[in-house]
């Protein structure tokens, strides 16, 4: 006879209770508690480290790990709402009126979330935008556009 397990969930051919006896009242138990054992070994408990303990990964934060990770950044002059006649007759030369007054801070967005504040600047006929002013958080989980 071997030691090696008939069926899952059944002892060995050795053990009592392991083979198919007629009259064997014990087979069930053993064979439960058999099953029990060999689930307890396939799962084994999970560990978390404390809260407050800073993740070891080979001395790199989480934020390491998306820091090359692009993003759209768009930045707004304004916003204004046209009815679609008006929108159709838009041709070359058209002025199209928006929310804002000359001079004022441009909105800039990443990822469609408003984070900072600029003026636009041109730099060798090419324009750009200088920031200004930084959102705070409150105002970036608020949504607030000012």
């Amino acid at each position: 006879m071997t030691d090696e397990p008939l069926s899952p969930g059944m002892g060995t051919a050795a053990e009592p209770g392991g083979g198919d006896l007629p009259g064997d009242d014990a087979g069930p138990a053993l064979a439960a508690e058999e099953s029990r054992r060999s689930l307890e070994r396939a799962f084994e408990k999970a560990e978390f480290a404390p809260f407050g303990e800073k993740p070891r990964q080979g001395g790199h934060s989480n934020i390491d790990l998306l820091l090359d990770v692009p993003l759209p950044i768009t930045v707004e002059l304004g916003r204004t709402d046209m009815t679609i006649r008006d929108i159709l007759d838009l041709g070359p030369g058209s002025v199209v009126e928006l929310n804002r007054v000359a001079g004022e801070p441009v909105d800039i967005l990443v990822n469609g979330k408003l984070v900072a504040r600029g003026e636009v600047v041109v730099i060798d006929e090419n324009f750009g935008v200088r920031v200004v002013d930084i959102v705070t958080p409150a105002e970036r989980l608020g949504g607030a556009k000012g």
